[in-house]
């Protein structure tokens, strides 16, 4: 899930090696099944995936014609994306080392970010998630996850979490197509148990007119 939290004392290679094979989040794929039912603008659509990893979720929305910015703060996670067999031929893909938080982008269809948005400090959340929204293009989709406030990272002063009330208050004025809450224990690649306390988000800028 969380990869700059799980990966532990593995390389960054190790543990894209571990986690390159596992399916894109549902999240997206929710997310690519609305768009597909509906035209696509003029000049195709555009996403930026914030913390790409080894490209698990990058390489199906490429499969699912947009151009895609993917960021990451490790190099070795656009290294295994560059590298993965199934990115497309004709990929229409843009790289960029950075911390999400500390850099910009411009304005997209889609916001991708499969359990990395929290991985901010609370201090510089709301900006983050301020930049996010206003990159929305009308019509345009966020997915991703939001840590609750029972997650095992609550109280770590580099996450956010969120109890339900603030976390459905950051979707306020959006079409929300998925709110779905998790509560429950994993053990994580490296072998460490994890209690996770999620939310399933999908929401839609409201489009023009």
């Amino acid at each position: 899930m969380s990869e700059s939290r799980e990966q532990g004392k593995m390389s960054w290679a190790e543990y894209y090696r571990t986690t390159s094979d596992r399916p894109p989040r549902r999240t997206l794929l929710s997310a690519l099944d609305r768009f597909e039912a509906e035209p696509p603008p003029t000049g195709g659509r555009r996403a930026v995936d914030l913390g790409c990893g080894g490209g698990r979720d990058t390489v199906a929305i490429l499969a699912a014609g947009f151009a895609v910015l993917a960021i990451d703060a490790q190099p070795s996670a656009i290294d295994a994306l560059r590298a993965r067999d199934d990115l497309p031929a004709d990929a229409r893909l843009e790289t960029r080392v950075a911390r999400f938080e500390d850099t910009t982008w411009p304005e997209v269809d889609l916001v991708n970010s499969s359990f990395a948005l929290p991985l901010v400090p609370p201090e510089r959340f709301p900006a983050l998630w301020d930049r996010v929204r206003a990159s929305l293009a009308p019509g345009g989709r966020f997915s991703g996850q939001l840590f609750g406030d029972r997650d095992s990272f609550a109280g770590d002063p580099g996450i956010t979490t969120l109890d339900e009330r603030a976390a459905r208050a950051l979707l306020a004025g959006l079409e929300v197509e998925m709110f779905e809450e998790e509560e429950t224990d994993s053990v994580t690649p490296r072998g460490r148990a994890k209690h996770w306390h999620l939310f399933h988000v999908v929401a839609r800028h409201p489009p023009s007119g």
